[in-house]
């Protein structure tokens, strides 16, 4: 199994809008730790280390 790089989304623009919805109001720390709580629930559902990895890579390009 490896990354999905290419688009996969079943509704991106909605998905954009719902994720600028619930960080209206937020100041930067709270934006950040949604964020940060955002990633780990996302990692925790691909489980996949390798996976994890490769993501960690990719983003930090």
């Amino acid at each position: 199994m490896s990354l999905t790089v290419t688009p996969n989304f079943e509704d991106a623009d909605g998905f954009y809008a719902a994720l600028l919805a619930v960080h209206k109001g937020l100041d930067e720390a709270e934006s950040h730790a949604l964020n940060a709580r955002l990633v780990l629930i996302l990692a925790n559902h691909v489980g996949a280390k390798a996976i994890l990895a490769e993501a960690l890579d990719l983003a930090a390009r």
